[in-house]
C-alpha cells in the first residue's frame, strides 16, 4: 500500500491521528477503508468529541450533548470502516476562533497533546502514522498534525498527511462559483489545495465507495463537505487518497 514502506509487523499496523468525529470518516475514510482491505490492523486516534461543532441543519439531537452524538457516530463510523481500534483521547473541541476552552486540544500545552498521541502510539506500535494536513486552517486539526509527525519522528516510522490537490480544489472552487456567484472573486483569488507535483502517494480507493458513502451517512449530526456536488466531482473526491510526505526520522522504514 506504501511503496516505500517495509513493515515490521504481520499484520502492518496503520495509526490515523485525528482532532473531531467525522475527521477519520470525511478526511482519512478511503484510507482506512482501503488500509484494512489490504490486510493493515488499523487505528484511529481522536483528539476530541468535536462538542464546540454545529449540528446539521434539522438535526434533533434529543436529551443529548452534542458531543454525545458525535462519539456514537464516531464508533458506528469506525466500525464501518473497519478500524481495529478507536481511542478517544480526553481532550475538548477548541472551536474555530477566539480563546480556546480551558482542556481543549488548543487551550493546553502542546506537549500534552503529543504526549497523549505518543502514549496510544507506544502501545500499538505503528509502521505508518498519518493525519490531517490541516490546510483548512482549522487550529486543531493542525495542533493534531504536529503532534502525530512530532511523534512519528521520535518512533523513526513513515509519516504521511492526507491532502486535497490543488487541481481538485480548483474544480471545486469553478462548482462554487457557479451556485454561489457571490464567493467566485474569493474563490478565483484562493490558492486552495496542495500543488499536485508536492503529492507523494496516490490511491486507487474506488472500490471502497459504496462503504465510505454508509460511513459519511452515519455522522448525521454534520453536514458533509460532498453535500450537492456533482455526482462526478464527488466521486473524484471520495475515490482517490492523496497523501504528502511527512516527518521521517532517522530510523524509518527502508524501501519495498
Amino acid at each position: 500500500m506504501f511503496a516505500d514502506v517495509t513493515p515490521r509487523h504481520d499484520p502492518p499496523r496503520l495509526l490515523v491521528v485525528v482532532a473531531h468525529p467525522d475527521d477519520e470518516t470525511f478526511g482519512c475514510g478511503s484510507l482506512l477503508l482501503h488500509a484494512a482491505g489490504e490486510g493493515w490492523e488499523t487505528t484511529v486516534v481522536c483528539g476530541s468529541r468535536g462538542e464546540a461543532g454545529e449540528p446539521a441543519p434539522g438535526m434533533d439531537l434529543g436529551d443529548r450533548s452534542l458531543g454525545e452524538v458525535r462519539e456514537d457516530e464516531l464508533r458506528q463510523a469506525a466500525a464501518v470502516l473497519g478500524v481495529a481500534r478507536l481511542a478517544l483521547l480526553d481532550f475538548s473541541d477548541s472551536g474555530m476562533e477566539g480563546e480556546p476552552p480551558t482542556g481543549s486540544l488548543c487551550g493546553v500545552d502542546p506537549a500534552a497533546v503529543t504526549d497523549a498521541v505518543r502514549a496510544v502510539a507506544a502501545d500499538v506500535d505503528p509502521d505508518v502514522v498519518v493525519s490531517l494536513d490541516g490546510s483548512d486552517g482549522h487550529r486543531d486539526h493542525v495542533r493534531v498534525r504536529d503532534a502525530s509527525m512530532t511523534v512519528a519522528a521520535e518512533r523513526g516510522v513513515p509519516a504521511y498527511l492526507q491532502a486535497l490537490p490543488r487541481s481538485l480544489m480548483a474544480r471545486w472552487a469553478a462548482h462554487m462559483a457557479e451556485v454561489r456567484p457571490e464567493l467566485e472573486v474569493y474563490l478565483r483569488n484562493a490558492e486552495l489545495g496542495t500543488p499536485d507535483a508536492q503529492v507523494a502517494l496516490v490511491l486507487d480507493t474506488s472500490r471502497h465507495l459504496e462503504a465510505r458513502e454508509r460511513a459519511i451517512a452515519v455522522h448525521a449530526s454534520q453536514t458533509s463537505p460532498f453535500e450537492g456536488l456533482p455526482p462526478d466531482l464527488r466521486r473524484d473526491f471520495l475515490t482517490r487518497e492523496h497523501l504528502l510526505r511527512g516527518s521521517f526520522g532517522s530510523g524509518s522504514s527502508g524501501s519495498g
